[in-house]
């Protein structure tokens, strides 16, 4: 029985879904490495971070903000959780955005461009209302593993993207260390799967609390563009 070409057009179209489905849901970490294989850029998600040490709004280099600024300046201001929430989370994302040649996660995973998602991360960090994100305990820099941040995307809200989506699930950010620590994840969104993650450290740098510690999303991205193609054997 020949079908009608009213039929064949609704019947080619829904092949193509299937099949664009079929190849979502196969996607390996060798297609982390396929410059052919779009990436969704998903942006910092924070719901993991805890901050080590005190946080205001004046940090320069740490140890000489003393020196530029009196006891009871504004600057001084200690964050609270919903400033760091509510300020900081979502300014660190829209660097990505606003410096896109300087924050450049494209060049970084070595292909032409990629798509942006950022709304992806920003309603995670947005929907921390009852987080904690301070601490003084130096061991909460790094107590995450990889299964760690299995069971986090799993639970994620990935908002209808598909493919492969990039997020940077931030874990510490010591004070004291001078350091922050995070883990650049790439994963299947359609099945909510890792395929591949790295933890990563960087060194902040620069004025002001925002500068001083977007530098280590910078180098983060600095260093991915580099070592890249070492982490598919790794």
């Amino acid at each position: 029985m020949k079908l009608s070409a009213k039929l064949k057009w609704p019947i080619a179209i829904l092949l193509v879904f299937a099949n664009a489905q079929l190849l979502f849901a196969q996607l390996t970490k060798a297609d982390v490495f396929d410059e052919k294989t779009p990436i969704t850029w998903l942006g910092l998600d924070f719901s993991l971070t805890k901050f080590i040490g005190s946080a205001n709004q004046g940090s320069i280099a740490e140890g000489v903000k003393s020196l530029f600024h009196k006891k009871d300046d504004a600057a001084d201001d200690q964050i609270t959780n919903t400033g760091f929430r509510d300020t900081y989370t979502t300014a660190w994302n829209q660097l990505f955005v606003d410096e896109i040649k300087k924050y450049d996660v494209a060049k970084a995973v070595h292909r032409e461009s990629v798509k942006y998602a950022l709304d992806v991360a920003i309603k995670s960090n947005k929907a921390l209302t009852n987080k904690d994100f301070f601490s003084n305990n130096p061991s909460d820099f790094k107590r995450l593993t990889e299964d760690s941040i299995a069971a986090a995307v799993k639970k994620y809200d990935f908002q209808n993207n598909d493919g492969i989506g990039l997020i940077f699930f931030v874990e510490g950010m010591s004070k004291g260390l001078a350091s922050a620590g995070m883990w650049v994840t790439f994963v299947n969104i359609k099945t909510k799967t890792v395929l591949l993650t790295k933890y990563q450290t960087a060194k902040p740098g620069g004025a002001g609390f925002k500068n001083y510690w977007a530098r280590t999303f910078y180098l983060v991205i600095k260093d991915m563009e580099s070592d890249f193609k070492k982490w598919k054997n790794s």
